[in-house]
């Protein structure tokens, strides 16, 4: 392990092969294991979840037991908790995502109010920003599908695109 920076990994006890580098990084890491921490309070509360890649302030911030993510930026992925194969890159990108897996979100605000749904693609500023629990969308474009609450099975490609879809499904 290689930790730098006030209270990096200070409670790890077996975990292996994890790097943090930044005050509070994997804080409270105990037994994970190939997790890599860059920045001020990344993978703060992660205990358990391996194969974690964090960087940028409080980036997985909540990350406890969920499992081969990656969040880039800013707050990305910050309320993650359990859910495992994300992909979040952008300002607060995948911010509110707590359980949900298999979800990928490049842009400022991409899939920024998924909670518990999977299997969503947002490219784009602000693209499925508003999304909670929508399934298995796909928008590419600023803003496409940003009034999506729970629509499941569409495809938005372009700016705005889909923009007054809140609940609808299966659009293209």
């Amino acid at each position: 392990n290689t930790a730098i920076g006030q209270n990096a990994l200070v409670a790890n006890t077996t975990g292996t092969l994890n790097t943090a580098s930044g005050a509070y990084a994997l804080r409270a890491n105990t037994t994970g294991i190939r997790n890599t921490a860059s920045g001020v309070h990344t993978l703060y509360n992660n205990t358990t979840g391996s194969y974690n890649t964090a960087t940028g302030l409080q980036s997985m911030y909540y990350n406890t037991t969920g499992a081969c993510n990656v969040a880039t930026g800013i707050y990305a992925l910050h309320s993650n908790t359990t859910g495992c194969h994300n992909t979040a890159s952008g300002y607060k990108a995948l911010f509110s995502n707590t359980t949900a897996s298999y979800n990928t979100a490049y842009g400022h605000n991409a899939l920024y109010s998924t909670t518990t749904a999977s299997n969503n693609v947002a490219v784009g500023t602000s693209a499925l920003q508003t999304n909670t629990t929508g399934d298995k969308n796909t928008a590419v474009g600023r803003s496409a599908l940003i009034t999506s609450t729970t629509g499941t099975l569409n495809t938005a490609s372009g700016y705005k695109s889909l923009y007054t879809a809140t609940t609808a499904n299966y659009n293209t």
